[in-house]
């Protein structure tokens, strides 16, 4: 199964598994049936999540009903209970559209939703991110999750983030990081995606962060607050949702 996965993850395009997903996940609903795990985006309950992973394969990773992962849960759970994100009008740009939210966020009366990306075929608008067409202080929250990573001059992108912000808006920016390295890894020279997946642990990886991901943000103007949100759960609510106890969530102010 692990074998499977790893060559579903690294040689179909995930444009085309987004594609595919929605003829396939009834028939997962339906044989993963059960009571044991949650996912707290729609509620629903299953006997267990999917595996998932590119190289390190994580039981019980992948919702069946959203297809959220646990930095998604965790970070549904964060702007749920801990923002205004919910409760009154805004305006949210959204990179790389997860499926997870997208349904959510498109369907509320209160949100002015724009997605963005090059590939996906959720994102309206299709854009690089260092170089966006969108006027300087528009957002009231940007989301761009699991993205800089694969972006080869990130702090441009930073900027460009930075920029389109409205002040005393905020930005989340999940990536993945390497906890115990103090200074991220990269290398300009590595191109094939063979080279990539060995160095950065993901062939259309860039780079792998370490914890001056925060710094980089500081230097082109966020104020950074490293939440650690499952801080706040039970062991019993990470358990059940299945999430990540050691996910940081950089919630950035401008």
């Amino acid at each position: 199964m692990k074998s499977i996965i790893r060559l579903v993850l690294n040689y179909i395009p995930r444009t085309i598994l987004t594609r595919i997903s929605t003829f396939i996940k009834p028939i997962i609903r339906l044989y993963l049936k059960g009571d044991k795990y949650t996912d707290p985006i729609d509620g629903k309950s299953f006997r267990k999540f999917i595996p998932y992973g590119y190289n390190n394969v994580r039981k019980n990773a992948l919702s069946p009903s959203t297809y959220s992962l646990e930095r998604h849960r965790i970070l549904w759970l964060y702007l749920k209970n801990e923002t205004d994100i919910f409760t009154k009008k805004i305006k949210l740009l959204h990179f790389a559209p997860e499926p997870a939210f997208h349904k959510v966020f498109k369907n509320s009366n209160d949100i002015s939703y724009d997605t963005i990306d090059l590939n996906s075929p959720l994102a309206e608008i299709k854009a690089d991110i260092c170089n966006l067409p969108l006027e300087d202080n528009t957002y009231d929250y940007i989301l761009c999750n699991h993205v800089l990573e694969h972006v080869d001059d990130d702090l441009k992108a930073m900027s460009e983030l930075y920029r389109v912000l409205k002040k005393g808006g905020t930005g989340i920016f999940q990536i993945p990081i390497d906890l115990k390295k103090e200074k991220t890894y990269e290398d300009s020279t590595i191109k094939s995606a063979k080279k990539r997946n060995k160095a950065f642990g993901q062939y259309d990886h860039a780079r792998i962060y370490g914890m001056d991901y925060f710094e980089r943000l500081n230097s082109v103007g966020f104020s950074v607050k490293k939440v650690k949100y499952a801080n706040k759960l039970t062991d019993e609510e990470i358990t059940k949702y299945c999430l990540s106890p050691n996910e940081i969530i950089p919630v950035c102010k401008k």
